[in-house]
């Protein structure tokens, strides 16, 4: 990731936005459709899928994308709250690019279904953030 910030995730494909998508499109969508696609590294391998979107409900944004990674049958699964500008949603495919290595994700600050973090601590989100090379999406 390059070192200047973004405000939200990019979204690549699909045509062009509000002219060539009647209804809901890539650049509006409902959470509920994101939940369950795909998110992959840019060389393609499987990081796992969109478990749930957080909303920041009084600032009206997006906070993150939780990604479950691993586990069988939702065994052992880890989850991870993603940035949600540190995602790219590639409308052709259906599925969400995540700019790292599959090592490095591995050693991403987690938790598993049972034991969710105070998203709202801001330490902790700021530690998110950093693992991400993420501006705090409450910054901008």
């Amino acid at each position: 990731m390059g070192s200047q910030y973004q405000e939200g995730a990019d979204v690549v494909g699909g045509g062009k936005p509000y002219q060539d998508n009647p209804g809901p499109g890539p650049n509006i969508m409902s959470a509920d459709t994101l939940r369950g696609d795909k998110v992959v590294n840019p060389d393609g391998e499987d990081l796992g899928e969109i478990e749930t979107i957080m909303l920041d409900v009084p600032n009206g944004r997006i906070a993150y994308a939780v990604l479950s990674f691993g586990g069988i049958l939702g065994m052992g699964e880890k989850l991870f709250a993603l940035p949600w500008e540190s995602l790219t949603l590639d409308a052709d495919q259906k599925r969400f690019v995540l700019d790292i290595d599959k090592e490095r994700l591995k050693d991403a600050p987690g938790f598993d279904k049972d034991h969710w973090p105070a998203m709202g601590d801001a330490q902790w989100a700021a530690q998110v953030h950093a693992y991400y090379n993420s501006r705090p999406y409450w910054e901008h």
